[in-house]
């Protein structure tokens, strides 16, 4: 039997909308009230690194830039995961919130606002918080991926 196609299909979609070629990504705003020194910076520069290593869409300054993605962080939970005897956490989840605005600068118009949660689990003992980074690296770079996904993909 033969087998013949048409043509290539991909899940990846690479299709951002129509005009759109250059990006600009501005600082994220920490507004969760969680005391994470600096996150803010790190989620920016992890979106930066996936936009230039996906390579659909060119990372420019917002002056130059067709469209722009801002970002807020709006949560930050740490909550107990695994309990183990004696009432001692073992492991944590620690979920993080982000509202992000994908806007065309050319038309002056929104593309799309939308709010993305994740989460990444770290080991805990003692109350001791030392594996928390862990967990926010995990659920940051999750967040990350699905907003580039949602801003090449034009499903």
């Amino acid at each position: 039997m033969a087998f013949s196609s048409c043509g290539v299909y991909s899940f990846k979609g690479n299709n951002p909308p129509e005009g759109i070629k250059t990006v600009a990504v501005p600082l994220f705003t920490d507004n969760s009230g969680f005391a994470v020194s600096g996150i803010g910076e790190k989620f920016t520069e992890v979106l930066k690194n996936k936009i230039i290593s996906d390579n659909t869409l060119k990372l420019v300054d917002k002056t130059k830039a067709d469209a722009v993605i801002t970002c807020s962080i709006i949560s930050i939970k740490d909550d107990a995961l695994v309990i183990s005897g004696a009432e001692n956490v073992t492991k944590r989840k620690i979920t993080i919130s982000v509202n992000v605005i994908f806007e065309n600068l050319k038309k002056q118009k929104k593309i799309w606002e939308r709010n993305y949660d994740n989460w990444g689990e770290y080991n805990s003992s003692s109350n001791s918080f030392s594996e928390r980074e862990a967990g926010i690296v995990i659920a940051r770079d999750k967040i990350a991926e699905d907003i580039l996904n949602d801003i090449i993909s034009n499903w």
